[in-house]
């Protein structure tokens, strides 16, 4: 069933990066591209196989993982830069991107090399499940790991999330709140994930299901709201000009 949820995700970013294609060709919007590039690589490190065959070839001893967390946190960030962008949301943007943003990030970045660097190197485990049980160091510094690894995607979503809620509940067009609901939906699902990792032991199918659904509502929000300037610019008249809305920028 986890595999299912991981292969289901991979293929829902990868269509998405692959419809963006021609459009990041023609030097269009290239930072949406790019977020559902780095979502494909991201799905890819979480599936076993690519997993260890992508750690065996740098070592063998989970770089992969540090390497997709850190993905992780680029593709949230690109993330809530088009949101921003999109729904006008100067102050979560100075939130994520001003200089403390930046600071905030900077730290996150700082404290997850640090933290996996401390622990002793292991072989190649998926989800670094099993780690804690190896040595006592890495019992004590696994879940500073994953309170650091999860920490900042939810400091980003949580800034956010009342730009996403505004926009659900605004006048504009019935697909950018759409858009803005399933990305309000993988905001909930990125704070839930960061919780699920402190509850102790749990069913690894919850956890999975959390984690992907909030790639794949991020990932259907950002491709909805895409779909709607698209459908603006088309029913624009030969020499209107740009409007305001989300769905023009």
């Amino acid at each position: 069933m986890v595999e299912i949820l991981q292969w289901t995700t991979l293929i829902v970013c990868a269509l998405a990066a692959a419809f963006r294609i021609p459009s990041a060709l023609h030097g269009r919007n290239r930072s949406l591209f790019l977020v559902f590039l780095l979502a494909t690589a991201a799905s890819v490190l979480s599936l076993e196989p690519f997993y260890l065959a992508i750690d065996g070839a740098v070592g063998g001893i989970n770089i992969a993982h540090l390497l997709l967390r850190l993905i992780v946190f680029a593709t949230i960030y690109l993330v809530a830069l088009l949101v921003c962008k999109a729904f006008g949301a100067a102050g979560a943007q100075r939130l994520i991107s001003g200089p403390a943003g930046l600071a905030v990030l900077g730290i996150f970045t700082a404290a997850l090399v640090t933290v996996f660097v401390l622990m002793e190197p292991e072989a190649s485990s998926v989800g670094l499940a099993g780690i804690a049980d190896t040595s006592a160091r890495n019992a004590a510094l696994l879940p500073f790991y994953w309170a650091v690894a999860r920490g900042y995607p939810v400091y980003v979503v949580v800034a956010l999330l009342p730009a996403l809620i505004r926009t659900v509940n605004s006048r504009l067009p019935a697909l950018v709140r759409v858009g803005a609901g399933f990305m309000a939906g993988g905001a909930a699902a990125t704070a839930a994930g960061f919780l699920l990792e402190f509850t102790g032991p749990g069913p690894g199918v919850l956890r999975s299901a959390v984690n992907n659904a909030a790639v794949v509502f991020f990932v259907l929000g950002l491709g909805l709201v895409w779909l709607a300037r698209v459908r603006a610019i088309g029913s624009r008249k030969p020499g209107e000009r740009r409007g305001t809305s989300c769905t023009d920028r």
